[in-house]
């Protein structure tokens, strides 16, 4: 496969990387990352489907309409898109009296459960559900403060960054001591079903975890356990790469973030401590069809990438060039391919633009959550795509950046970065005003 390595590395140098139309859109509104690819008359209808099961508000059971009923009796939201407001990124809350509207809290203890991965708390489970339906209390609140940290960069910027800090506010089924958090903003959802399509053997080409070759980088594929087939095997979903399929991924927030229960997680999200949870009327055994869950991946499997805008501008190419030379490229990889055989068939044999490795990179420890999650430590993070990045202000509303949305641009995020990652930001810190301006002019091209 080292072939490969020298093709992909040959590829990296071309100024910029035509999306294939039908996978891709040329939307710059409020829609841009909701459109469609190109589907045939079948798959537009199953495509539909899952966008109305994505914006739907889900109901308490019992109700006159079985298809929608089943939310709780434990959870955040009551639909998916109040946490992927457009398929975009969410927010972090800006004071301690900011609801979480579109973030979550995971959860665990020190140590691994059964299958290596983390382990749950017996009270409050793997993710705190603030909400329950009548009769169910909610499991309490959680707010963030943030420490002020001011920075001067080369030319005299001024950026003030924002540490954050979690304080449970309210504890109800118990004692909270010893259990580990990170929090965590709904990330965009664009381009899934191709990052899934990418063949294994190309991300594992890219792996060094002992760092041979000395250029500081070593990142690693996450070992996970795919609920379906009950195997070990590579995540590439989930901020930490925690989850192996797309499929999964999507049942596991039904379940997490709805308490929506399918055929992958059948069991509803109570624990041992929360008896009126256990007791409480569902919606059907699953709630979540089958139909309903091939629907709604379907739909994040073909959600069309916006292509990259003002490719031709000198600023945009200059700003392309620094983010080479800086280094952001050895992880945000800005060139894949998709299997001949990837399905849906228009996924496969596609080369497309990222930005992403899928492994698990050491950010340091100012963005540790010292949560580790299967075989990632409490501060690798997998490398997020970028593709649409440069969208997210037009389609959501104040949005954030990094896991926990600490950032509220894309500077601050750059500047957050540690670890593997801390020669990029110090050249990034060491540029010009105008160089840095070229580069956040490139990713907004994105």
């Amino acid at each position: 496969m080292k072939w490969l390595a020298v093709l992909l590395s040959a590829l990296l140098l071309l100024p910029s990387l035509l999306l294939a139309g039908s996978i891709s859109t040329d939307d710059t509104g409020r829609r841009a990352l909701s459109q469609p690819m190109e589907l045939d008359k079948a798959q537009r209808e199953h495509f539909a489907n899952g966008r109305s099961l994505f914006k739907q508000m889900w109901v308490i059971s019992p109700s006159t309409d079985q298809a929608v009923d089943g939310l709780g009796p434990l959870y955040n939201r009551i639909s998916c898109a109040a946490c992927h407001p457009g398929n975009g990124r969410g927010r972090a809350p800006d004071t301690p009296a900011d609801a979480m509207r579109s973030m979550l809290v995971r959860l665990s203890l020190p140590g691994r459960d059964t299958q290596g991965g983390p382990l749950p708390h017996p009270a409050y489970g793997d993710q705190l559900n603030e909400q329950g339906i009548p009769g169910v209390p909610g499991e309490g609140s959680i707010a963030i403060s943030y420490q002020e940290i001011p920075l001067f960069l080369n030319g005299g910027t001024a950026v003030t960054l924002r540490k954050p800090s979690l304080h449970w506010q309210e504890a109800r089924y118990g004692a909270t001591d010893g259990i580990l958090t990170s929090a965590r903003i709904g990330p965009a959802l664009v381009g899934l079903g191709l990052l899934e399509a990418v063949p294994e053997a190309v991300i594992r080409e890219w792996e060094d975890p002992d760092d041979h070759n000395r250029d500081g980088i070593s990142g690693r594929i996450n070992r996970v356990r795919d609920v379906e087939t009950r195997q070990h095997r590579m995540g590439r979903f989930g901020l930490k790469a925690n989850v192996a399929t797309l499929r999964q991924q999507i049942a596991a927030a039904f379940s997490g973030d709805l308490g929506i229960t399918s055929s992958l997680f059948p069991q509803e999200n109570c624990t041992l401590a929360a008896r009126a949870c256990t007791l409480a009327v569902n919606g059907g055994s699953p709630e979540l069809s089958a139909e309903q869950l091939a629907d709604i991946t379907l739909y994040h499997q073909t959600l069309a990438v916006p292509e990259q805008r003002n490719r031709d501008d000198p600023q945009v190419q200059y700003g392309q060039q620094l983010f080479r030379q800086a280094g952001c490229a050895s992880c945000h990889r800005p060139l894949l391919y998709t299997a001949a055989d990837a399905r849906p068939e228009l996924l496969g044999g596609r080369t497309i633009a990222p930005y992403t490795d899928l492994l698990l990179h050491d950010m340091g420890a100012p963005l540790a959550d010292g949560r580790p999650d299967f075989e990632a430590t409490g501060s690798e993070w997998r490398t997020p795509p970028l593709w649409g990045i440069g969208l997210a202000d037009t389609v959501g509303d104040q949005v954030h950046y990094l896991h926990d949305g600490r950032a509220r641009t894309l500077l601050e995020a750059i500047l957050w970065h540690r670890g593997e990652a801390a020669a990029s930001q110090q050249a990034v810190w060491a540029m010009t005003v105008a160089e840095r301006a070229a580069l956040l002019a490139f990713l907004r091209s994105l």
